[in-house]
Order: C-alpha cells, then sequence, then structure tokens
C-alpha cells in the first residue's frame, strides 16, 4: 500500500492563525500539541482518541489546505509520483510536490498512525473531519484524476454529483479524497483544496454550533452548507454519516 496515513494540514496567515487554530481545536474536541519547527510554525490538533490526521502550520498571506501523505519509502514514493506527472518543490526528509494541476502535497515518513479517531459528539449528533476536497479547475479533473488514483491506487467511483470523483480509501484511513471539478465561471488556475465535514442529520445543529465559535455561512450546496472558518477558508459540512462517510439512504 502505497499511502499509509493522511494528515490535513490547514496553513495560516500569522494575523489568524491563533483563532483559527483555537476554532479547529474546538470543533475537533482535541488538544494542539506544543509548537515545533525552527519557528514554532508547526503544531498538531490532538484528537479525544486515536492517532491524530490534522494539523496547523503558520505560513502565508491567505489560508489554504495541502495534505500529507505518510508512506513506507519517501524517496521511492516520491520518484513514483513524479513519473505520474508531479513536480518537485523540496526535496528533504521529506519531499514538497505540486500534482499535475498545482496542487500542494508533502510525502512524509510512516510514523505508525494506524488508528482513524471517531466522530465527536455535538448536540443530538456526531461530526467527523473525514474528508480533503480537491478542487479542480474545470476541464482537468480527468488529469488530476489520473494522478490520484495512480498514485494511491485507491479506487474511483462518481460521487453523489456528476462534477465529483471520490477515491475509496482503505479501512481506517482517516481522510478520503474528492475531486470536485469547478465550473467554467470559476477564476481558479490550479487545484486548491477545502475539508468536508461528515455529519449525519446534525448539519444544521453543526452549523449553528460553528457559527457561535466564529465560522459564516457562505451559502447552501446540494446537499452541503458552506461556511467559512476565523482564518476566511472556505469549508463544508455534509450530511454523510460521520462512520461509514457514506451518504445516508
Amino acid at each position: 500500500m502505497a499511502v499509509v496515513w493522511t494528515t490535513a494540514f490547514l496553513d495560516l496567515p500569522a494575523p489568524v492563525h491563533a483563532a483559527a487554530t483555537e476554532f479547529w481545536r474546538t470543533v475537533t474536541g482535541g488538544t494542539v500539541s506544543p509548537s515545533r519547527g525552527e519557528d514554532e510554525q508547526f503544531a498538531t490538533l490532538l484528537p479525544p482518541d486515536g492517532d491524530a490526521y490534522l494539523a496547523v502550520q503558520r505560513l502565508g498571506d491567505a489560508p489554504r489546505v495541502h495534505l500529507d501523505l505518510h508512506v513506507d519509502d519517501v524517496a521511492h514514493e516520491a520518484d513514483r509520483a513524479v513519473a505520474l506527472g508531479a513536480d518537485v518543490v523540496l526535496r528533504a526528509d521529506h519531499v514538497v510536490l505540486r500534482s499535475p494541476g498545482g496542487f500542494v502535497l508533502c510525502l512524509v515518513p510512516d510514523r505508525g498512525e494506524r488508528t482513524r479517531p471517531a466522530p465527536v459528539p455535538v448536540g443530538h449528533g456526531a461530526v467527523l473531519v473525514d474528508q480533503v476536497s480537491l478542487d479542480v479547475p474545470a476541464g482537468g479533473r480527468a488529469g488530476e484524476l489520473d494522478f490520484w488514483s495512480a498514485f494511491t491506487r485507491w479506487p474511483a467511483r462518481t460521487g453523489s454529483r456528476p462534477e465529483m470523483t471520490v477515491l475509496e480509501r482503505p479501512a481506517g484511513m482517516p481522510l478520503r479524497l474528492m475531486l470536485h471539478e469547478l465550473g467554467e465561471d470559476d477564476p481558479r488556475e490550479v487545484v486548491t483544496a477545502h475539508l468536508d465535514l461528515a455529519c449525519g442529520p446534525a448539519v444544521e445543529q453543526v452549523a449553528a454550533h460553528h457559527v457561535a465559535l466564529g465560522a459564516s455561512r457562505v451559502a447552501p450546496g446540494h446537499g452541503w452548507t458552506v461556511l467559512r472558518d476565523p482564518a476566511g477558508a472556505a469549508y463544508c459540512l455534509t450530511g454523510r454519516d460521520p462512520v461509514t462517510g457514506l451518504v445516508r439512504p
């Protein structure tokens, strides 16, 4: 198996880093690790149970999401990613890459994480950050899908709408990947990403909770609600089951 674990990184500008970190710590129900890095720019969001799969970094002038893929052999998997169309940005003990569509991902050594955290109770429901949605400019989904499906070796299937393709994660993997092809009117020229949370039937309850903590509503979608966190990063609350990740019948 090429990818043994996934970590989503929230890259947060310095002025909003503290507020956004506290927001995500609260909504995920855990704690924040001690800061690390040369400038103490990194921290991990530690879940109440299971292994960590969300982290924050103080970086840049606009919020974004990037993905760490944990692998057995970083150098080998980096070479394989390049052969599949990725570009190398940095080689060290980890490797920073850009996908064919320009999305930033890092290959990092396997640290032994294997236990997916349980959903976090919210009122009478539960919620879990469980998906990274890759937002692909119009016309670019086929090429980006070829890369991700070949690199991860996860099978692809059509999502809940024709413009969405889901990569089925292995059992126990914390984050599912979805490719969402944007409309022709969207100005983005490279692949970006946002987080999706599975809330089951408690979407509105979770939305109200998040707004009370500092999020803002953007718009309802087709089976999801779009919000922005205190850093201004968009994310989605979906009606998918927080345990299975699937759309409830």
